[in-house]
């Protein structure tokens, strides 16, 4: 799921909002639940409203059939800005991978919905064939390529793995940002090993004309936290309850209609679960390690 910090101003919490009530039952007894006439939906790492609808229009359209009510795109300028946006109820529902998740939560006291659980979905630490490291220790001294800032798979899950191997981020290694070309860097020797993750991998091998047998994995970490849908904590309690239960419900539907955009291929085969906040502290541990706690 780019890192700045925030310009923090005062704004006061309104209620002007428009909502409707409907009734559900829960054994004999009826509950209330007052819901918006319509939702704004944004997605962290999307900022245009035409990439949003070529990725996530048909998603968007299913939910609205499951939860009857009009949603929006509400497009963000970087995978921070929904959490102002979720403070000043420009949005409602934000759909955020791990790290996002974090900021959303410290920042906006955003409630999770549900999470999605990605199958094959870990941190892998590569090496050159011909490398002598086979141990995640080995990396002391030594120059890793990683993704990008903030990213759970290709930036935090792996700083922890290497923490975990008694490492220390700011002293025993070097990190560098590369995006996809990591893996032309280690080819070329210019690091000694690259961070990516599994369900990546093969196809960033593809994609730059190289062959598995020329690298080795010498770590596969643990299945990483999950993306999540967050509401805001202005939407009411019950609304955000029949949400959940709604979208569970019908967690086929909605994850084949996210798998038919192309940029969603990596959804294929998940399955939604009740999102628990304590399954992200491996990423607060690492922004504390990292010395930016401050930024949760």
């Amino acid at each position: 799921m780019k890192r700045r910090n925030f310009l923090w101003y005062s704004l006061l919490f309104t209620a002007g909002c428009t909502t409707g009530v409907n009734s559900t039952t829960n054994s004999s007894d009826k509950i209330a639940i007052i819901a918006p006439k319509n939702l704004k939906f944004a997605v962290t790492d999307i900022a245009g409203i035409k990439d949003l609808q070529r990725d996530y229009g048909v998603f968007r359209t299913t939910l609205e059939e499951i939860l009857g009510i009009k949603i929006e795109f509400f497009p963000v300028e970087n995978r921070t800005a929904a959490a102002p946006a979720l403070l000043s109820r420009e949005v409602d529902i934000v759909f955020a991978g791990p790290s996002e998740y974090l900021i959303l939560n410290a920042r906006a006291k955003a409630i999770p919905i549900i999470a999605i659980e990605r199958p094959n979905y870990h941190s892998i630490i590569v090496v050159r064939a011909d490398s002598k490291i086979n141990l995640l220790a080995q990396l002391k001294g030594k120059t890793i390529a990683m993704r990008k800032i903030g990213s759970t798979s290709g930036h935090l899950a792996p700083t922890k793995l290497l923490i975990d191997a008694g490492l220390d981020p700011k002293t025993d290694f070097k990190t560098v940002m590369l995006g996809d070309k990591g893996v032309q860097a280690l080819k070329k020797g210019e690091v000694d090993a690259w961070a990516i993750a599994s369900d990546r991998y093969k196809n960033i091998l593809e994609s730059e004309g190289l062959l598995e047998k020329d690298f080795s994995v010498i770590f596969k970490g643990p299945l990483l936290p999950r993306d999540v849908f967050v509401a805001s904590n202005q939407l009411a309690s019950s609304f955000i309850g029949d949400m959940r239960s709604r979208m569970m419900k019908h967690q086929d539907k909605l994850i084949q209609s996210l798998v038919t955009a192309k940029a969603n291929q990596n959804y294929k085969g998940s399955k939604l679960v009740l999102a628990n906040d304590a399954d992200y502290n491996m990423i607060r541990e690492v922004y504390q390690k990292i010395g930016q706690g401050n930024f949760l």
